[in-house]
């Protein structure tokens, strides 16, 4: 009888399990799983997530005094012009100074660069502060009374001041406070 011959081909040896495809699932000690973590642990993580969520929000949320970043109203109270008066008599305020252009034709907007700087608004009721010291006189009072307005400065009192009567806008609103679910009318001292 002839011998055959060795065939060309031999296929390889099967893998052994654990060397190429890893142990058998819940096996393996080298990875992480939550099977391996007890109540403890997970608490424990919970934890200084926690407490990382609220240190981060503490330190983004920290407002800076100098005048580049105005963060709180209490920034803005303090630099307003006699802030304790403009406080205890009224609000304190940025005021916004610029000028506007429109031509006619054609019709056109032009805006200048606004110039921003701490001020103050008086309610109705503290005018007198302003007349003891000699800064509106009775026409003026009575102009800006006709019209419901309140008076607006900046600089302080003692200095030279721009005293300008203004009024309240309540047309556009605060969109801040007239949030949906929002229930009440608007506080009183809400009105100058």
């Amino acid at each position: 009888m002839a011998r055959r011959p060795p065939p060309r081909y031999t296929p390889p040896p099967r893998p052994s399990y654990d060397r190429d495809y890893g142990p058998p699932p819940g096996k393996n000690p080298g990875k992480f799983s939550l099977g391996n973590i007890n109540y403890g642990t997970i608490a424990l993580l919970a934890g200084i997530f926690v407490l990382g969520i609220g240190v981060g929000i503490g330190f983004s949320s920290t407002a800076s005094f100098s005048p580049e970043n105005v963060a709180s109203r209490e920034v803005i109270d303090r630099s307003a012009p006699n802030a304790e008066v403009c406080v205890q008599f009224g609000s304190s305020a940025i005021v916004t100074d610029m000028r506007v252009f429109v031509t006619l034709n054609p019709f056109n907007v032009f805006v200048t660069q606004p110039v921003m700087q701490p001020g103050c608004v008086l309610r109705r009721n503290n005018w007198s502060i302003l007349e003891r010291e000699k800064l509106v006189d009775n026409r003026q009072v009575n102009d800006c009374k006709n019209r419901m307005n309140t008076f607006g400065f900046t600089g302080p009192l003692e200095g030279n001041p721009r005293i300008d009567c203004i009024y309240q806008n309540e047309a556009a609103g605060n969109l801040f406070t007239n949030q949906p679910g929002a229930v009440g009318p608007r506080p009183t001292t809400d009105k100058f």
